[in-house]
This record gives C-alpha cells, structure tokens and sequence, in this order.
C-alpha cells in the first residue's frame, strides 16, 4: 500500500525540492510504533536540514521525508513494544512525520483534553527548553536572558523558566511583547543597546542566557552575562568558537517531558500557541513561513 508524504531528492529550499510523494506504507521496528498521522509540528530544523546546513553531521539519505514530530492513532504495533494499542491516541518523536503514516520510536498517549495539533507541536519545543534550562542551572530566584522568546522553543523556555522560580527576560520583535507577558516574561527588543536594556530591567547580575533566535548575537550575550561558560544556544554551532556551549543530541527524558507539559496543557496552566495550521499539501507554504522566522509559537500539519 502507498501513501502520500512529503519528500525531496535533493538538497535545496523547500519551494524548490520539496514535493508530496507517494511512497510504500511504512512498518514499525521492534520497539517502535506506526501512526496514522492527525497532525504534525512545524520545526526550523526540517528546513535547515533540507537545505543542507546540518550536512556536517547529520548528512541526508535521500530521497528523505520531513519531520520529526506528530500525533496520531496508533496503527501498528512493533515486536516488543507493550502498554499501547491499536486506536491509541498518542503524540512523540518519530521520522518523516509530515505523511499519512508515520513510525514513531518515542512516544505518550495523548490526553483527552490535548487537540491533535496541539500534541503535534508539543515534542521538539518542549524537550528542547526543558534540556536548555537543564544545562543552564540557573538557580530559582535568579533572572535569565532569553533571545528569541516569543517562537515555539522560546515560548517553552519562558513557561517551564517560570515554573522552575525564574525570571526571564526575552528578546522579541514590539508586536510580541504582549504575548511575552502573557506568558510571564518581561520584553525587550532585539538589536544595538540590549545590554543597557536588559541592565536597566534587572539591576543585579543575569544568571544565564540561552539563544534561541541564533542572529549572531552569542558574543553580546557573553558580554551581557559576564562569562561563555553561562551561554547556552540551541541553533548557533558557533557558540563553541566563544566558549559557549551548544546544546544538541538525542532527546532526553522524552516521557517526563511529553507528559508534564500535555498535563499542564490539559489544566490550563501552559501554553502553547499554534500561529497557522496547514494541509499537508501546502507544507511547503508552512516550511518557508518557518524560514522567514517571524512566527509566534508553533506551525502546524493537519493530516487525514
């Protein structure tokens, strides 16, 4: 049995390479689950990868699929996997999600309270502002700098900071301010002069600092916070070149981290704002608004 996914041959911008394909139905490994995908998340990295600029290190076997998180019933289960069954609704980690059928290695059942597109856009924000702020360390109390607060990650690391006892100031474009406050944080603007703003809003010493934005900013950031050692970034390689740290690899904790933060969703103490919502045939409408980096919150496949 085929069916329809996005895929593209070659490396290039989504507008130029990216196509809906159709491709055989894909089967679970042991340890794995198939999905019947209802929705799925919108990250910069599926951009980035597909025009090649991850090629250092994670080279692409093409032709390749898009996507690395969805939500979805299960369909078929993989040897050796238990506590799931078939019609489950569920949400996680998984390869080429944006198509009709996706497999996924890491995933939690979805709460009822969670839409679809909701949990699609849960996994990569989530994990990556929970490990940010686990490299961080920054002690409750203390006051961190976000740049690039008001995107999908950067409106995850302003919520869970606030959780934890800190308080985050971040970066964003005046049109975002008030968002920026509504999840808890104070705003400030981009460009010449953040280090007299972000002093002028908080007198005492920045804990922390974490880019999320990645324009280039991570030597202000060390000048802001005193030391490289307390500069996290999650989209900037060459923060290493200052002494910075990057912060990447596997997801951790994906279980605590999927569940806690549905769960939150589900009470109504976390947000997660969804910009746009698109079919998956204009994925490739979706993944060059991403590129433009404009977007507030999270962008959003919606499948079958």
């Amino acid at each position: 049995m085929t069916i329809k996914a996005m895929q593209y041959k070659v490396y290039g911008a989504p507008e130029a390479v990216l196509e809906v394909a159709r491709i055989l139905k894909p089967a679970p490994s042991p340890g794995q689950i198939r999905i019947k995908v209802r929705a799925a998340g919108v990250n910069p990295s599926d951009w980035k990868r597909m025009e090649g600029q991850y090629q250092a290190f994670d080279e692409v076997v093409f032709p390749s699929g898009v996507g690395v998180e969805a939500s979805g019933t299960v369909d078929a289960i993989g040897e050796g996997v238990t506590g799931v069954r078939i019609g489950d609704a569920v949400f996680g980690y998984g390869n080429s999600t944006m198509a009709e059928y996706a497999v996924l290695s890491n995933w939690v059942k979805k709460p009822e309270g969670v839409p679809f597109e909701v949990a699609a856009a849960i996994p990569v924000v989530s994990e990556t502002a929970w490990r940010c702020l686990d490299d961080l360390d920054a002690a409750p109390g203390s006051t961190i700098l976000v740049s690039g607060a008001a995107g999908g990650i950067g409106s995850a690391v302003v919520q869970l900071a606030r959780r934890r006892g800190l308080q985050v100031i971040g970066t964003a474009s005046v049109r975002n301010h008030d968002y920026l406050r509504e999840l808890g944080a104070i705003p400030t603007t981009y460009g010449d002069g953040l280090k007299d703003r972000v002093t002028a809003l908080a007198p005492d010493a920045i804990a922390g600092a974490l880019d999320i934005a990645g324009s280039g900013i991570i030597p202000e950031l060390i000048d802001i916070v005193g030391s490289p050692s307390m500069v996290v970034s999650v989209t900037d390689f060459s923060a290493l070149d200052y002494g910075a740290r990057f912060s990447a690899g596997p997801p951790r904790n994906v279980h605590q981290v999927l569940s806690e933060v549905a769960g939150l969703y589900e009470k109504g103490l976390y947000q997660l704002y969804i910009q746009a919502v698109f079919p998956l045939e204009e994925t490739v409408r979706a993944l060059t608004i991403s590129s433009q980096k404009q977007v507030r919150g999270k962008l959003v496949i919606v499948v079958n």
